[in-house]
């Protein structure tokens, strides 16, 4: 048996606690990026090393996405009182969509990311309409249209959330007279079909990829959608999204720390608090079974502990990072101006001062009234928090960015068996090439460790306490065939696990038990690979990274580092186990 992290967390003091305080945070964010502006302003470019796709594709990025907040804040003045914010970005977007700009936008037909950019720009164009696209000279719009076209008949979109750029850029310019294609808004949306799951999950494309993608995105973008004119496209289908999205937040609710502190767990955690942008989607959509008092608060425990953390930094910008710059949180690509993303969190300005959710009773976080204990079935994960010290924690054995029976790494951000909202994955070299934090792994004799990707899920539920004396517990299991990884060319990385050479070792069985901040990780060898002998293997169980000035990466804590987590398991009679600390960051 093994504690999971401890620590005091007091409920977050978020400074987000009326309208005022949330338009006053998002007028903070967009003084800092426009400072940036190039001399038309159609591109953003914060200080910092140049992204992964250059430095003209990331000035789109900072222009289109700070825009979404810009939008958001006339959306919820009614243009009122914003007229100079209105005249900044229309400035911007004739220069953007004008050939003969030097600071013209990179087009859709010349580079992807820019596919992922004109969703903002169509979205906010077309919410904002009174005070943006209705005062656009004619030709103008029809550079703007002429800008969006390409997305007509492109099948060279990724199978997942990208889906509804395409469908968001088509139904703006259906509604301005522009080429669109109904099969493809119909190819779209079954895509998005494919990727419902349980309880009003989605996953993000065809594998098992559960993040924060599934709120800030899979959900954000049908209930937005609904609010584009496009009743007819939809043919009924927002009753369903949003009856999905009502289930889906009362997982999500639980998710919170009690400091406002998302889940480090998946890709593009440098988006901060967009984490807080399905509670907002929620007070748009009027969902039933989460009260707007808790929508608001959960949105505001979540950006108010990344202001309460000094972001924005100093200088006015959102780093790449966390609560302050570290660059191996970002993908490959990232540059400068990605975290804007962050934008999605601050989705609740574009609600009027007269919207009820503004004069709603705060309800706090599940955390912070009651022990939490919950399995969620579509990713495969049991939720623990502990109002004792605010954290939630989450048991993971169904959710590893891949599909089942393939044989990738193991990515640090998807496959660990732990996660939760006091802890990051490790990201250095050695996280994506030899697991060892929150995994079972076989090891050999040289030193090389076993990934678990493409685990089959066993199952996940919580066994209720059969009388008030007892307690429930929570179980999970998975069922890995374990392989050694000799990784291929390592190219841009998105989040999952790196491919190459994989070579068999043995199935592992690995169950937990958990109750409160504890868990009993059970560990069975149940088979070896022909040719594997036990004797030369060796079973070892980690828990959650620690810090530590040294460690022993053969299982024992250096003098002056944190003892060893103790971990029941049962492995073979002739293999070794250890319960290794990891390595300190």
């Amino acid at each position: 048996m093994r504690e999971q992290p401890r620590r005091h967390v007091a409920t977050s003091a978020s400074v987000l606690t009326d309208r005022a305080s949330w338009t006053g945070y998002a007028d903070r964010l967009l003084a800092g990026a426009r400072a940036y502006a190039s001399p038309n302003h159609a591109r953003i470019t914060p200080s910092g090393a140049e992204g992964g796709y250059g430095n003209a594709v990331d000035g789109l990025e900072g222009f289109a996405r700070t825009f979404l907040l810009a939008g958001f804040r006339l959306m919820g003045e009614r243009g009122e009182g914003l007229g100079d914010l209105a005249d900044f970005y229309a400035e911007g977007i004739r220069a953007g969509v004008d050939p003969a700009a030097p600071d013209r936008w990179v087009r859709l037909d010349e580079h992807p990311q820019a596919k992922v950019e004109a969703a903002s720009l169509a979205l906010i164009l077309d919410q904002t309409r009174p005070w943006i696209w209705d005062r656009l000279d004619a030709l103008t719009r029809q550079r703007v249209i002429d800008y969006f076209a390409p997305v007509v008949g492109d099948t060279s979109y990724p199978r997942n959330n990208w889906l509804w750029f395409r469908i968001v850029v088509q139904t703006f310019l259906r509604s301005v007279g522009g080429p669109w294609s109904p099969d493809d808004i119909a190819a779209d949306l079954a895509l998005h079909d494919s990727f419902v799951r349980a309880d009003g999950w989605l996953a993000d494309g065809d594998e098992r990829a559960y993040d924060h993608y599934v709120g800030w995105a899979l959900h954000l973008y049908p209930v937005l959608w609904s609010r584009m004119g496009a009743a007819e496209l939809a043919a009924g289908r927002t009753e369903g999204d949003v009856a999905a999205l009502d289930r889906f937040l009362q997982d999500a609710v639980e998710l919170v720390g009690a400091d406002g502190s998302p889940l480090l767990q998946g890709r593009s955690l440098i988006y901060r608090f967009a984490a807080a942008a399905p509670f907002w989607v929620g007070a748009f959509a009027e969902v039933p079974s989460v009260p707007l008092g808790l929508l608001r608060h959960a949105a505001g425990a979540i950006v108010g502990h990344f202001a309460d953390h000094g972001v924005p930094g100093d200088d006015g910008l959102l780093s790449l990072g966390w609560h302050g710059p570290w660059r191996p949180l970002a993908q490959s690509y990232s540059g400068p101006a990605s975290p804007y993303w962050a934008s999605k969190g601050l989705l609740g300005v574009a609600l009027p001062a007269d919207h009820p959710v503004w004069a709603a009773p705060e309800v706090p976080l599940p955390v912070a009234q009651r022990e939490v204990l919950r399995a969620i079935a579509a990713p495969g994960w049991l939720v623990s928090g502990t109002p004792g010290d605010g954290i939630v924690r989450v048991v993971n054995h169904g959710t590893d960015h891949a599909m089942p029976g393939a044989a990738p790494g193991d990515s640090p951000l998807y496959t660990q068996l732990g996660y939760s909202t006091a802890t990051s994955p490790l990201l250095d070299e050695e996280a994506w090439t030899t697991p060892l934090e929150q995994t079972v792994a076989l090891v050999t004799a040289d030193g090389r460790a076993s990934h678990r990707a493409g685990m089959e899920l066993l199952g996940v539920r919580v066994d209720e306490a059969p009388d008030a004396a007892g307690a429930s517990v929570g179980v999970a299991g998975s069922l890995a065939r374990t392989h050694l990884l000799e990784p291929g060319p390592i190219g841009r990385r998105h989040g999952s696990g790196l491919d190459g050479v994989a070579t068999p070792l043995g199935t592992l069985e690995v169950h937990s038990l958990v109750r409160g901040p504890w868990e009993v990780r059970l560990a069975r060898l149940a088979s070896l690979e022909p040719g594997v002998e036990a004797s030369e293997l060796q079973l070892r169980v980690g828990g959650w990274a620690v810090s530590a000035g040294q460690t022993d990466r053969d299982g024992d804590a250096a003098q002056g580092a944190p003892h060893a987590p103790v971990v029941a398991s049962s492995p073979p009679p002739s293999c070794r186990c250890s319960a290794a600390p990891r390595r300190p960051s």
